[in-house]
This record gives structure tokens, C-alpha cells and sequence, in this order.
């Protein structure tokens, strides 16, 4: 188990008379990842409106600033029970038996152009056998073959960029494995959230972008970057790429400074809570898997009669 204590500051000044945000700051509501306690400090008087995705937890704070300085800060201490996974255990799906909510994590998305990956996905990883192994295969291929670069791309860069630059930031590498993936028609989704363990030369804390893929019925984590840990992956949005999960998303005129973001872990073995170290095992955070429909010859006949 990892308790995680954390701070997000993001700062603005509205040029207008006033402003509509819609912030994607709280941590995901799901049955492996518990809130014990949270604030959040606006130093505007504004009504704060939050939502809840039933889906997959995540939640969005919306309000309506004033002309001027707006300060919005989020305490929050977060439990993390993770789910388990011995990885030769874990099996790809075949389309016929996946839920049908999940197509939309192997069709094509704005960042992940996975139409235009299929021969190359073929090529490299068509002859392995489907499963675990395979999709980590997928994430030490990105991982090898991209260098992480701190303000290389922007809010334009998709994984056909990446696979061509050959360089790139946390969302960059998750667009590409997730890319990758879903031409395998593996389903693979984005996470937005922060994380613990980094290494502290790479600068301060910051939100962290990683990715889920389906495999046996339920999401593991993968972070092809290789900044972190899985153990110390906090999620706060769930998306098919990032343009589903922007920290923050601005109606109107506002400049912005960059995002404060402190994290530490809480060590105490005697009470079940470790600090988050690299492990063999899979992972997964994510909310109780969907109903699966399994294919038989009964409900293909029945589908007929329709």
C-alpha cells in the first residue's frame, strides 16, 4: 500500500472581465485509489462546481474567475491499494469477447494515429505471441528508441511525430505505446496524473503522463518514459489520448505560469505503507473491470434473428 501526500498551485491572470476553467486537478475516484483527505483554496469568492466521470473516477472542477490574479491550490493525501498481477498470468483479449465500451481505445484519437501504425506494429511485434510480454516488448521499444526532452514538442505533437523525431516528453512516449498498441488492437488509454520517484535531476515535480492497456479483463499500468515507478503513479484523468484529460482548460482570455507541484511518499512499514520501488509485478489502479461478452454460438445465432 502507498499513501501519497501532494500540493498542485497553478496561477493565472484573467484579461477579461471573466474567465471559465475546467480543471482536472482531484485525484480519480476508483476502488484501488482512496482520497483521505483533500482541499482546495481559490483565492477568488467563485462557486466551484465539481463532476464526477462514473466510468473511470475522474473528476473536473469547474468555476468562473474575475478579471485579474487567480490562485488555485489542491492539497490532497491519497491511498493507493494496487492490484496485483503475476505478468506471464496475463492474456491480450480477442475483439470478439471485449466489452464494447472499450472500442474507442482501439480505434484512432487525435494524438494516436494508430491507422498509420498497423504495418509497422505488424512488423515489429506481429510474430510475438499475444500477451504480457508482448506489450512490454512495445514499451521498452518506445522506451529505447525515443530521448525524453524537456520542451521538444507541444500541443500539436502526435505519436507519428514522435515515432519520427525520435524524441519527446512524458505525453509523447504514451501517445506512441498507445498508438502502437491499439494497431495490434490491444486497448490502450491515457493517464494523466503525477508520480513519485523520479529523479530529482530531471527538475521539479510535475504532471506525469503514462498509459493503461487491457489485458485479462482489467487495466495495468505501463510508463514507457521510464521516469517512475508504476508504484508511484497517481492517477488523476482517464482519456483516450491527452486532449481528453488537459490539468486545465481555459474559456477565454488568461495568461498562466508554470505549475507548482510538490509530492512525497509516507514510509511506514509498520502500518502497511511503503515507498514506491520498480518491481516485476503488473499493476493496476484502475476502477472493477467491465462486463465482458463472451462470443458463443447461441448469442451469434440470436444476433442473426435481430
Amino acid at each position: 500500500m502507498v499513501r501519497l501526500k501532494f500540493s498542485i498551485e497553478l496561477a493565472y491572470t484573467v484579461l477579461d472581465a471573466s474567465c471559465d476553467f475546467l480543471f482536472n486537478i482531484h485525484p480519480a475516484l476508483t476502488e484501488s485509489q482512496r482520497v483521505l483527505g483533500e482541499t482546495v483554496t481559490i483565492n477568488q469568492p467563485v462557486e466551484q462546481q465539481l463532476f464526477v466521470q462514473k466510468d473511470d473516477g475522474t473528476r473536473w472542477m469547474r468555476i468562473r474567475a474575475n478579471n485579474g490574479a487567480l490562485l488555485v491550490r489542491y492539497e490532497g493525501l491519497v491511498e493507493i491499494h494496487h492490484r496485483v498481477a503475476q505478468p506471464e498470468t496475463l492474456k491480450e483479449m480477442a475483439v470478439a469477447d471485449l466489452p464494447m465500451d472499450l472500442f474507442s481505445y482501439i480505434y484512432p484519437s487525435r494524438y494516436c494515429q494508430s491507422d498509420r501504425f498497423q504495418a509497422l506494429a505488424n512488423h515489429e511485434f506481429g510474430n510475438m505471441p499475444p500477451g504480457y510480454q508482448r506489450v512490454l516488448a512495445i514499451r521498452d521499444w518506445v522506451y529505447r528508441r525515443t530521448r525524453f526532452t524537456l520542451g521538444c514538442s507541444g500541443g500539436s505533437t502526435s505519436a507519428v511525430d514522435t515515432l519520427t523525431d525520435h524524441v519527446g516528453v512524458c505525453r509523447d512516449f504514451a501517445h506512441l505505446m498507445i498508438a502502437t498498441c491499439r494497431a495490434l488492437n490491444i486497448p490502450a488509454r491515457f493517464v494523466s496524473g503525477i508520480d513519485y520517484g523520479a529523479d530529482p535531476a530531471m527538475g521539479p515535480s510535475d504532471f506525469h503522463a503514462y498509459v493503461e492497456v487491457f489485458l485479462s479483463g482489467r487495466w495495468y499500468l505501463f510508463d514507457p518514459s521510464g521516469v517512475s515507478p508504476t508504484m508511484g503513479l497517481l492517477r488523476i484523468g482517464t482519456g483516450r489520448d491527452a486532449a481528453d484529460v488537459s490539468f486545465a482548460t481555459l474559456f477565454g482570455a488568461a495568461t498562466s505560469a508554470p505549475p507548482l507541484i510538490a509530492i512525497e511518499a509516507i514510509d511506514d512499514p509498520q502500518h502497511g505503507l511503503e515507498l514506491p520501488v520498480h518491481q516485476a509485478n503488473a499493476l493496476s489502479t484502475a476502477g472493477a473491470p467491465a462486463t465482458l461478452f463472451i462470443a458463443t454460438d447461441e448469442s451469434a445465432a440470436a444476433s442473426a434473428q435481430v
